[in-house]
């Protein structure tokens, strides 16, 4: 499922103040990586991630690979960050980016 056009543009919006929760360095995705974005996703459902790479292709391949096996979906990437969504099974109000933009 995509996200639409309004949906994207809140989530530019809330993801403005955010600040990247996980970093992926030298040694790319690996399980415990993998393991932190789905347990961040979960709890947070709209995160940043930070990807340290050497240039251009790897990080857009890092971010790709990221998309795919955590089955996500790329809001916005701007230079090292990429701004990434998946709704929770069961979002908390109190964790959730999302939820919480709304109560504001």
């Amino acid at each position: 499922m995509m996200i639409s056009k309004t949906e994207r543009k809140r989530f530019r919006t809330i993801g403005h103040t955010l600040k990247p929760i996980v970093t992926i360095a030298g040694n790319g995705l690996s399980d415990s990586v993998l393991n932190e974005l789905d347990r961040a996703l979960e709890d947070h459902e709209l995160i940043k991630v930070k990807i340290n790479a050497e240039n251009r292709e790897d990080r857009s391949s890092t971010v790709q690979q990221i998309t795919e096996q955590t089955n996500t979906h790329l809001v916005q990437r701007i230079g090292n960050v990429a701004l990434i969504y998946k709704a929770a099974v069961k979002p908390n109000p109190k964790l959730s980016n999302v939820m919480r933009s709304r109560i504001i």
